[in-house]
């Protein structure tokens, strides 16, 4: 960590975009309210760089360059949106923090303030994930789906203009720079399962530095992990990537026993989809909240057995 003012300063390496550097200074607002001075330094990632589907340019295309400064030990932390990390643990890293998750849905905004289900047959629909298009081909309604790259204004721009009629977006990252207003209907995940671990932040240091592991460590939210442990547990055990057209949800719920004792359960639904949306395979399951991963992996496997394995086969 930099010396300042006889007193370390935390520098947290992010993207440049406004909603990675809105999500970064939230960690850094609570690190600074905890006593700890902090900073955030710009990385420009390869993801920033070019306007290629993410399916095209690769998993860990927002992350790897973050990571690459972390390792140099150019900056000390590292905040990712935790969707698009790989499911594989990076050596010498470890992620201390998952703070408190926004709301994980799916959001739509459209032209007219029309749901999903008034856009007329024909409408074009702009996302940027395989996992959107799959689902929304998967309802039938005739949607026209579009590949959508740029950063959130780019993409809410687009609908403004009359170049879509509507985008799909994570609703997180609206209400992280403070557009949740524009949104005409936040999508249940029923209709629309979101990525594993969309809404969530990984925050990310130095497993040799145990000062700044312990540090991070007290901004972990418990239910947070445990929801995120079982999506990506998911993902892993599927052998996908970050782009592949699979949806997870997770939550901690209340669950009565038999004698009337409230006690906590970790619920977990999935959904797997061919890109053409001719096809969708969905499970689900509760479970110990302490065996988060496990029931991840458990879920996969039915998943498997119904048949999951042929449409996540070829993205391998």
């Amino acid at each position: 960590m930099s010396a300042a003012a006889g007193q370390d300063v935390i520098r947290i390496g992010t993207r440049g975009s406004l909603l990675a550097r809105t999500q970064a200074q939230t960690v850094a607002d609570a690190l600074i309210a905890a006593g700890h001075p902090a900073e955030l330094v710009i990385i420009k990632t390869a993801g920033d760089a070019s306007q290629a589907p993410v399916a095209e340019i690769g998993v860990g295309v927002f992350t790897t360059a973050i990571r690459v400064a972390l390792q140099n030990r150019e900056v000390d932390v590292a905040i990712h949106s935790y969707k698009d990390l790989p499911t594989a643990p990076e050596p010498g890293l470890v992620i201390p923090a998952i703070p408190p998750r926004e709301d994980p849905r799916d959001a739509l905004v459209s032209r007219g303030g029309m749901v999903l289900g008034e856009l007329p047959p024909g409408s074009t629909v702009g996302t940027s994930a395989p996992r959107r298009a799959a689902q929304l081909r998967a309802l039938g309604l005739g949607l026209e789906i579009r590949p959508l790259r740029g950063n959130l204004d780019s993409r809410l721009g687009k609908v403004a203009s009359g170049e879509l009629d509507a985008v799909v977006v994570a609703r997180a990252g609206l209400v992280r720079i403070g557009r949740a207003d524009e949104v005409t209907e936040s999508l249940d995940p029923v209709v629309l399962l979101p990525a594993p671990a969309q809404g969530a932040l990984a925050v990310e240091c130095r497993s040799d530095d145990a000062e700044l592991v312990r540090i991070l460590a007290e901004l972990d939210d418990a239910s947070t992990r445990a929801a995120i442990d079982a999506e990506r547990s998911v993902l892993a055990a599927l052998e996908a990537g970050c782009t592949a057209p699979i949806g997870a949800i997770a939550e901690v719920v209340e669950s009565i026993d038999e004698d009337g004792r409230i006690f906590a359960e970790l619920s977990l639904r999935a959904a797997v989809a061919a890109e053409d949306g001719s096809d969708v395979i969905r499970a689900s399951t509760v479970g110990p909240v302490d065996r988060a991963e496990q029931l991840g992996k458990d879920l996969a496997a039915e998943l498997l057995e119904l048949g999951a394995g042929e449409l996540v086969s070829h993205l391998r």
